[in-house]
């Protein structure tokens, strides 16, 4: 029996997963399958593909039998039991948001590694608690089965003090409020490729542009983290799907003192109602913005292009230029539209893209004289888990 390893991502109502052949080295991982149980807590939907893109399973439960986060992984572990009966499970790597100062490499969980990561909850309100539900449910379910730890703010750990510090008196900084930063486990994907796909600049300044449902950047001096957009929490930055980006604090006051909002509401505000779903009143997916011909909602994908490129400004500064732009993740890999605006803002850059080659999405999308090359490189996160685990079980070896 071969072994494999499974990757886990848990949101608030669903949970992704993948699943790896493992044999004995990191580089021997393969990718078997992956899918998602989303809807967890009203009307759930399975649905799994293989390796090719297949789809190997679809299930839907009917209205008003949510499952939940115990009943989705009891589920998913049924299915794996059938569908890859042949793979013994060597270990579970998991997604989980926050680090916060303690944690910036993948650790293997314990029970008080898990009492330690939930007291940063406050700090990723949205993920952090969905991520770690599912650590709890596995160690006391399978207490013997390896679970390992991978954080989206590790990568940033190389950034200079000047760089994660606010201007805040260190009775408060020293208590760990600075600029953490996100996404570090797609950033940390990218950097990983780049010296295979675009060699190039791989040891040069790159700017990458993480664009999903959560939106942020990252300046890359060789592959180390220099900069970027998100800071203490999920929150800072660009707009995102339902994120405002970054707020002068003077509103958040303005908010609890003048409209008398509770800490709850507030959240529930920048987290939930606010960014392209907020500014438009239509919608938090790009793609259905740009299909709508309500003034609103053009004027979210204007404000969102803005600010994107305010913020490659703010990172080209950091870095003292710029080589490469990489476009990554949902709208990054996919929008062509909304790539052709940012770039089109850059021009002081020296960007310049071929309409043709952006189109079609391909691996390089800038024109031959331009001065910063442009690349569309899809983001593997769970690949980056898996590989983290793997090397976690080796190193226990």
């Amino acid at each position: 029996m071969s072994d494999a390893i499974l990757v886990l991502n848990a949101g608030s109502s669903s949970i992704k997963f993948s699943l790896f052949a493992f044999s004995g080295t990191v580089e021997s991982l393969v990718f078997l399958l992956g899918g998602q149980l989303q809807g967890l807590q009203s009307t759930p939907q399975f649905k799994t593909k293989d390796a090719a893109g297949k789809i190997l399973a679809e299930k839907q439960w009917s209205e008003g039998n949510p499952l939940g986060h115990d009943g989705a992984i009891a589920y998913i572990n049924t299915f794996l039991q059938q569908q890859a009966a042949q793979y013994a499970l060597k270990a579970v790597g998991h997604r989980i948001v926050h680090g916060g100062a303690e944690f910036f490499a993948p650790i293997k969980m314990s029970h008080a590694v898990l009492d330690k990561l939930d007291d940063l909850i406050p700090l990723a309100p949205l993920h952090q608690p969905h991520n770690l539900k599912l650590v709890a449910l596995l160690l006391d379910s399978q207490p013997n089965l390896p679970q390992v730890a991978c954080f989206d703010t590790a990568f940033h750990h190389t950034q200079a003090d000047v760089a994660r510090a606010y201007a805040l008196p260190p009775a408060i900084t020293e208590k760990g409020v600075y600029r953490y930063g996100f996404h570090g486990l797609s950033y940390e994907y990218i950097a990983s490729v780049l010296p295979q796909l675009a060699p190039e600049v791989a040891e040069k300044k790159v700017i990458v542009l993480h664009m999903g449902n959560g939106v942020s950047l990252c300046a890359l001096q060789a592959g180390k983290s220099v900069a970027t957009t998100m800071g203490f929490s999920a929150l800072d930055g660009v707009p995102m799907s339902s994120r405002c980006g970054s707020l002068d604090p003077g509103v958040v006051l303005y908010l609890l003192d003048e409209l008398k909002l509770s800490a709850k509401e507030l959240a529930d505000l920048l987290y939930k109602k606010s960014g392209l779903l907020g500014v438009s009143g239509v919608s938090s997916d790009m793609r259905e913005l740009l299909e709508s011909d309500v003034p609103a909602a053009q004027f979210a994908v204007d404000l969102f292009v803005y600010r994107v490129a305010r913020e490659i400004g703010s990172l080209a500064a950091a870095l003292g230029g710029v080589d490469a732009l990489v476009f990554t993740a949902g709208i990054g890999e996919h929008s062509a539209i909304i790539r052709e605006k940012i770039c089109t803002a850059c021009a002081w850059l020296g960007v310049e893209i071929n309409a043709t080659a952006n189109t079609e999405h391909v691996l390089c999308i800038s024109k031959a004289q331009s001065r910063a090359s442009v690349w569309v490189i899809p983001t593997n996160e769970e690949l980056m888990i898996a590989q983290h685990t793997a090397q976690c079980c080796l190193n226990d070896v």
